[in-house]
């Protein structure tokens, strides 16, 4: 017989049934917009109010929560979001949410959790496998990520490409191709992204070799069209110093986007081709902040700072924000160009922006006023420097000193540097000798030479035995000299004979200067540091004749010398000048002052 409902029943029964359709999408909607807006702590306390009212999220809606907490690096909320699953009835998700969890653990840095929920899955896809190889690839884990890789029982070409990518960034570029070339020799094929850890490499190793066979390979294969792909080869070319090249790829690149023209732009420059770097940028249909820091840092690199700072307004006026390599590259223009002047205001914009300066900002900031004469205010800065945990900071502030003739304050810096807990390392070395060579701290320089190639573990190179040889010899020991390049560990290159030149200009050894400006003149033969220094020698002992013979050999050979260039700062405008330059308009005014002056260097000359 069936049941029999009242009017009431029924009415209450068809409330109850309009109702739930309308509670739950609301309450699920309203937690789904939170997690988009970035509210994900609100987003996250509203799944305890579902779970009183008996509501469980499906499978999609949870994905999307954990990818939002990845995407913002929130691993409390994470974790939060995983103690939800547990809580009802999810202890064990499958592995359509395992794997979700998984991303955002290792998105949040935490490869602990993300392994023990890889463990505990009942089933396992190969997603979960490359989920986990890529988790480890990004977070520079290679151990694991080899290990984990050894024990998969299928690799698509997926967890390949992770394995050349992941050894190519962090450096291990013997790896890298170990595996592209087993990919390669496979049966499972390859796409473009197979190219990409190879390319790195090439970049990095600057191979040429390998940079052509990876490109014959690729337009081969038929992935030239990949403008990322592209890229990277005009990169690789425009590092091996062939920029005619990278430039014929460039122009017939289909599809350019800024990276491939930014990537051209810095090639030229760092081949010290600052014009056509400046006409290639000019050419950009929109150049982006990292187009702009590029060119910045090339003059600033080439020392044309007063374009550099051009360069700077300019970018300013477009209203495009700098970053930290921008303000890095602009505050060394400004101290290529002694411009204190331009290096407070740089230093002024930062604070009025709130800007919160890295490491290598604060260093050009040091770097900045000690070169502008204002080692004070350096030090201050380094001073309120919160967090020292980082050499580079400390070469430059004792390179500061150095320059500065501070040579025992330099000694000092170093051993709070060590007493902090800091490790030195090769610069340390070369920014401490200076110090001591500058200031006649001989003892002190060879007894931190050994400290360091000892204790700290710093193996030796050229531009070390070059400053210990500088130290050495600006003090005569020449006999040292002499047994230190016996005993070196490797044929001295152009740093070390020019060390030795110098000093023997300062003493006048013509025998050892002419022997190293002869080793100098081999290695180098278009430089004109050695012939200069060579003719200064011989000139100090008035031998006038071989004076004339390294110049004949200059003008015969082409040599050019390089001018001294001066900067003179009247009236907020810095004015530059060169040996026997015409080219000021106020010309006529300063040679005239220059004479007054000379005059009256003589008349006191004459009266004393």
């Amino acid at each position: 017989m069936p049941t029999q409902f009242s009017p009431n029943q029924v009415l209450t029964g068809i409330r109850i049934l309009k109702r739930k359709p309308k509670i739950r999408p609301c309450l699920v909607q309203g937690l789904i917009d939170l997690a988009s807006k970035g509210k994900l702590k609100q987003a996250v306390e509203s799944l305890e109010l579902l779970s009183r009212r008996g509501i469980r999220l499906d499978s999609r809606t949870l994905a999307f929560l954990l990818q939002q907490c990845g995407k913002s690096k929130s691993l409390r909320e994470g974790k939060w979001v995983h103690l939800h699953l547990k809580l009802t009835g999810l202890k064990h998700p499958k592995t359509f949410l395992s794997n979700h969890l998984i991303n955002m653990y290792f998105q949040c840095g935490d490869d602990i959790e993300a392994r023990k929920v890889f463990d505990k899955m009942s089933v396992r896809n190969l997603f979960s496998w490359n989920n986990m190889l890529s988790g480890y690839a990004k977070l520079g884990m290679l151990k694991p990520a080899k290990r984990l890789f050894d024990k998969m029982t299928e690799r698509d070409v997926v967890s390949w490409n992770t394995m050349v990518i992941a050894f190519a960034k962090n450096g291990s570029h013997d790896e890298a191709l170990r595996f592209y070339a087993q990919l390669r020799r496979s049966s499972l094929g390859f796409n473009h992204f197979s190219f990409a850890g190879v390319l790195i490499t090439c970049v990095k190793l600057q191979n040429l070799g390998l940079t052509r066979q990876v490109h014959s390979q690729i337009l081969v294969a038929g992935f030239l069209s990949s403008v990322v792909l592209s890229s990277s080869i005009v990169d690789a070319y425009a590092k091996c110093g062939l920029i005619h090249d990278a430039r014929k790829l460039f122009d017939e690149m289909v599809e350019k986007d800024v990276l491939a023209w930014t990537t051209l732009v810095s090639g030229y420059a760092k081949c010290g081709d600052l014009e056509s770097a400046r006409k290639l940028f000019n050419e950009m249909p929109e150049p982006n902040p990292v187009s702009w820091t590029v060119l910045i840092g090339a003059y600033a690199r080439n020392g044309e700072g007063h374009e550099a700072l051009k360069l700077l307004e300019e970018m300013t006026l477009r209203d495009l924000r700098p970053d930290q390599f921008t303000f890095s590259s602009s505050l060394c223009a400004c101290a290529s160009i002694a411009s204190l002047r331009h290096g407070k205001q740089i230093h002024t914009r930062l604070i009025q922006m709130g800007f919160v300066p890295n490491t290598i900002v604060v260093s050009s900031l040091i770097d900045m006023y000690s070169k502008c004469g204002c080692l004070v205010v350096g030090k201050r800065v380094f001073d309120l420097m919160g967090n020292k945990q980082d050499v580079v900071l400390w070469n430059t502030m004792i390179s500061a000193l150095a320059q500065h003739g501070l040579g025992e304050e330099a000694i000092r810096m170093f051993l709070d540097m060590v007493r902090s807990g800091m490790k030195p390392d090769r610069i340390t070395l070369v920014v401490i000798l200076s110090a001591c060579s500058h200031s006649g701290l001989v003892e002190e320089g060879i007894m931190l030479f050994e400290v360091m190639t000892q204790d700290h573990g710093i193996v030796a190179n050229q531009e070390h035995y070059a400053c210990l040889i500088d130290l050495l010899g600006r003090a005569g020991r020449f006999d040292e000299v002499m047994s230190q390049l016996e005993e070196m560990p490797c044929k001295p290159d152009g740093r070390v004979w020019n060390a030795v030149l110098g000093a023997c200009k300062i003493h006048g050894n013509i025998e050892l200067g002419r022997k190293a400006a002869e080793h100098l003149i081999e290695l180098e033969p278009q430089d004109s540091a050695a012939y200069v220094l060579l003719s200064n020698i011989y000139a100090a002992v008035g031998k006038w004749e071989s004076v004339e013979k390294v110049r004949h050999i200059m003008n015969k050979r082409q040599v050019r010398k390089e001018r001294a260039v001066t900067w003179v700062e009247v009236e907020r405008k810095v004015h530059t000048f060169t040996v026997s330059d015409h080219s000021h308009p106020l010309k006529d005014e300063i040679f005239l002052v220059l004479e007054q002056l000379a005059g009256q260097i003589e008349d006191e000359l004459f009266v004393r």
